[in-house]
């Protein structure tokens, strides 16, 4: 299978290449194995949680790689295979919606970066984290705000992330009509909500969630729909 091309690079997206600027300095400290970790899913109503971990080569460079977020469905999936090819390691990790309302958001991030960092199949020295928050607890982290856009491996791991993720949910689709997965991906849009309050939550929905409270399904508060508290399928 061919790989495919990516898009010519559009005039918005020019001159805000991530770098690695970061990834530098810990190489220089003698951290040979620095790993970029990005999650997508966090705001979803549905579907999983999914973290990528990516090992970008040192002496390799990898040209139209954006933050996930910056490309279009397009560009990030004409750059998965280029990506794939080129990091020295990369792995994603899920935790499904069910688990999420198991264990709580914070919990199911740790757990979905520690199933992607095994993944790689490498220990790593240090790691690359976007945003404010620690959910790898790797003893060398460094937390960069807007990280996609400045590190390449977060960037690399960010649309990773994103595509397999995306992938996901265009596969449950069908099963799913009413929601419009394949196009919202779980996140809210008026479509999806109004398919909440027309169906109820579907299989892949995380009940705990706040958009849950006042949810009504047929003129009946959905977290009274079961025993414990829990909705029952809609699908």
């Amino acid at each position: 299978m061919a790989t495919p091309t990516v898009p010519r690079l559009r005039k918005a997206l020019k001159g805000k290449a991530p770098g690695l600027a970061e990834e530098h300095q810990l190489w220089d400290a003698g951290h040979e194995i620095v790993v970029g970790v990005d999650e997508v899913g966090r705001g979803s109503w549905a579907g999983p949680l999914t973290i990528g971990a990516v090992v970008v080569p040192k002496d390799r460079r990898l040209y139209k790689l954006r933050d996930s977020k910056a490309l279009t469905e397009k560009e990030r999936e004409a750059l998965y295979e280029r990506i794939t090819d080129w990091c020295d390691a990369w792995a994603v990790g899920h935790v499904s919606a069910a688990e999420c309302d198991r264990l709580g958001m914070s919990a199911a991030q740790k757990l979905a970066a520690s199933l992607a960092i095994e993944g790689l199949g490498l220990t790593p020295d240090a790691v690359l984290l976007d945003g404010k928050w620690d959910f790898v607890g790797h003893p060398v982290t460094r937390k960069l705000v807007k990280g996609d856009a400045t590190s390449l491996s977060i960037a690399a791991a960010s649309i990773l992330a994103k595509v397999t993720r995306d992938r996901i949910m265009r596969e449950l689709a069908p099963m799913y009509p009413a929601y419009n997965f394949e196009n919202n991906k779980g996140y809210p849009c008026p479509l999806h909500k109004t398919a909440l309050q027309g169906y109820g939550p579907s299989g892949i929905h995380r009940r705990s969630w706040v958009f849950m409270d006042g949810l009504v399904w047929n003129g009946v508060d959905v977290r009274r729909l079961s025993p414990g508290g829990q909705a029952q399928l809609f699908s």
